[in-house]
């Protein structure tokens, strides 16, 4: 578990896949916080992510480099404090590039459920899936 919380630290920018209308999205996103198996995003109140998350909070990102990936299947929530947010959007200056200030962001965390590492490197493959719920 550690080599995989190990390597979501390391590789910040995921693709996240969500439903729209019964239909697969996908987007990159980058993690802003990682609190163990929760994993905290910020993302513009108009973005349809946020609606898409709303409906359905159920999701999956998947995290890779070369020969490893690592699939996250999650549920999402709204109810983020003001000081993470606060602490999200101080510690991560790509956020001022588009925001004036923390309040204008909508803040999410993704709560793991099961986590699939793979690494293609090794022989045989090693694949191990992880279940938290």
């Amino acid at each position: 578990m550690e080599r995989v919380l190990d390597f979501l630290s390391k590789h910040r920018n995921v693709v996240l896949a969500t439903v729209e209308d019964g239909k697969p999205k996908v987007r990159v996103l980058q993690i802003m916080k990682q609190e163990r198996t929760t994993f905290y995003f910020a993302t513009s109140k108009e973005k349809a992510v946020c609606k898409q998350l709303q409906q359905n909070p159920y999701v999956e990102f998947i995290a890779l480099d070369e020969e490893v990936s690592v699939r996250v299947a999650a549920k999402a929530f709204f109810d983020v404090s003001d000081d993470m947010a606060k602490e999200i959007y101080g510690n991560n200056p790509v956020l001022h590039r588009f925001h004036n200030n923390y309040r204008s962001i909508a803040y999410f965390g993704l709560s793991a459920e099961k986590i699939d590492f793979y690494d293609l490197s090794t022989t045989p493959v090693t694949f191990q899936s992880i279940l938290l719920t």
